[in-house]
């Protein structure tokens, strides 16, 4: 099933757009400027911070809580566990010693998807075809069918039930409380295995709507041939795992860390047995990729930003295609041209501000 829709734009009006454009162009192009300087100073500080913990760093023990530690950063490992039972509060489904439960649901909906290809035309008109398909999909939250471009794919609205999740108040790692921040960094979901006696605990109104269909709740005729508005519900939960942490131990729990380089903190889970170096190690290399994700997105701004001021150029020479895409690939280059340079300046500008020795360098 597709719907096509086809529109056209005149000439003038294209130029009249793009010379609008000019204004935002201009902003995102001057965004990227502090955006670029902004990140090296962080990447300083966070890099700063990072060394600072690494040389503080104490490896103590998860069995007992130590008084000379107090206020040190510390890292520990051990396993992250609860003595808490986490039950779903309307499925009446239970977890022994779960950290997290969750309830996950998902409705057969019609989903829309969107395809758009655009044309020149001799005269600087853009012709844009846009073609609309639809197909019925799982998905997990209400699917709005009442802003499909065609009618006819009607979905059933809001869900019979809603996702939930419970998540235990007590996690402990050794003599340790985890607290709930921390906590809430471990992964690992497995789903809760259901049967047809987990069917018969739920309330006999619910229980008749649903049948058992694997390690889910089915509402619906056949699992193999869902129809829109059949239901599906499933609960995942993450058990006791062994866990690393590096923070600074306050009585029996954990706070950040406050580097005195300032600007950053080092509050840190990961799962598996890891010492402090490999955990400083992933640390920093978050840190460089991090840094090279906004130094992209800073010359993306700078580039965008002087594309957006070109493109007049571009529509006037498109009241002949051929010459219209030559003119666009020159602005492209353009751009570029400019962006890489007035990046790579402001980088360095930041670092003879930020690390002056390596950056007069």
């Amino acid at each position: 099933m597709a719907f096509t829709e086809v529109s056209e734009e005149g000439w003038f009006s294209r130029i009249g757009s793009s010379i609008k454009g000019i204004l935002f162009g201009i902003i995102i192009f001057i965004v990227g400027f502090p955006l670029l300087f902004w990140n090296e100073g962080r990447a300083v500080r966070r890099a700063q911070t990072l060394a600072e913990g690494r040389g503080a760093v104490v490896s103590v023990a998860s069995d007992k809580v130590d008084s000379a530690n107090e206020g040190k950063l510390v890292h520990l490992t051990g396993m992250a566990e609860t003595d808490e039972t986490l039950t779903d509060p309307e499925f009446k489904i239970s977890a022994e010693k779960a950290i997290r439960l969750k309830r996950q649901v998902q409705m057969y909906q019609w989903v829309e998807h969107e395809e758009t290809k655009t044309e020149k035309k001799a005269g600087g008109k853009k012709v844009k075809t846009t073609t609309y398909t639809y197909s019925k999909e799982w998905a997990d939250s209400p699917v709005n069918s009442s802003n499909f471009k065609e009618q006819g794919h009607d979905n059933p609205g809001s869900f019979p039930y809603q996702p939930e999740e419970i998540v235990a108040e007590n996690v402990t790692l050794g003599a340790f409380n985890l607290g709930p921040r921390l906590a809430g960094k471990i992964g690992g979901e497995k789903p809760v295995p259901l049967n047809e006696q987990a069917l018969n605990q739920l309330p006999p109104t619910m229980a008749s709507k649903m049948k058992v269909n694997g390690n889910e709740f089915y509402m619906g005729n056949n699992a193999s041939q869902p129809e829109l508005g059949d239901v599906k519900i499933s609960f995942a939960k993450v058990d006791p795992t062994k866990v690393s942490v590096i923070a600074v131990q306050k009585g029996e729990s954990f706070q950040p860390y406050e580097a005195e380089a300032g600007g950053s903190t080092i509050f840190e889970l990961v799962q598996g047995e890891k010492t402090a170096d490999e955990m400083f190690s992933s640390l920093e290399s978050a840190n460089a990729m991090m840094t090279w994700i906004l130094r992209g997105v800073g010359f993306f701004c700078l580039f965008i930003g002087l594309t957006m001021v070109f493109r007049p150029l571009v529509v006037i020479a498109d009241v002949l295609p051929f010459l219209g895409s030559m003119v666009e690939a020159g602005v492209g280059l353009l751009a570029f041209g400019i962006a890489a340079p007035l990046a790579l300046i402001t980088i360095a500008i930041g670092w003879i501000a930020y690390r002056p020795i390596i950056g007069i360098a």
